[in-house]
């Protein structure tokens, strides 16, 4: 009897020594969580006023990034919908998140244009551009596709493009994957979970 309370114990203890040595929670996010990832390391891209931007500007901030164009008629435009609503959500949170619009459609894509098309969802999102190699480029970092189909009636590009949002750490570390098919409240849970993390 003695050897089984013994053993009932190590396997207590052990459990307890896996949860965390810190007596923390281990996060549980509703997204895919891509901690450890070896692509998506950082980008150098020009924001409004062509100052080249990397992850160290936002470190200390959760950093939300999405690639995408103003034009897209549906991924884009229901993403950004989705991610202001959980900045909203989130309310003096929110200033420890930045939010970057990549656009994949660099030669239409102005910085006027950007910052018109982004204010409109949330003043404090930012768009992000650069050189058409640049960017396809930096969309291969992050593992992400995007190419022509044509032109439509109003002679804009249609781009068939990935619609994944990666979503860093304040550390500046790559740590989720959200895939479009999730709601308002998987964003709003998972960035205050990793607002919650002390780095």
């Amino acid at each position: 009897m003695k050897r089984l309370n013994s053993f009932v114990l190590t396997v207590f203890l052990t459990a307890i020594l896996l949860s965390g040595c810190d007596g923390k929670a281990k996060s549980e996010f509703l997204s895919t969580d891509i901690t450890g990832a070896n692509f998506g390391k950082d980008f150098r891209l020009a924001d409004y006023s062509n100052k080249i931007r990397s992850l160290a500007d936002f470190r200390g901030k959760v950093v939300v990034l999405f690639f995408g164009y103003t034009s897209c008629p549906d991924a884009c435009p229901a993403t950004m919908d989705k991610i202001a609503a959980a900045m909203e959500k989130l309310g003096k949170q929110a200033d420890h998140v930045q939010v970057l619009f990549v656009t994949i459609d660099p030669e239409r894509d102005t910085p006027a244009l950007l910052e018109k098309y982004l204010s409109a969802f949330n003043p404090s999102f930012m768009g992000l551009s650069g050189e058409a190699q640049v960017i396809e480029e930096v969309v291969k970092e992050f593992k992400g596709i995007y190419r022509g189909q044509g032109e439509n009636v109003v002679n804009e590009a249609i781009k068939s493009h990935s619609t994944r949002t990666y979503i860093f750490d304040a550390a500046g570390k790559l740590r989720l994957s959200v895939g479009s098919d999730k709601g308002v409240d998987v964003f709003t849970h998972d960035i205050t979970e990793l607002l919650s993390v002390v780095s």
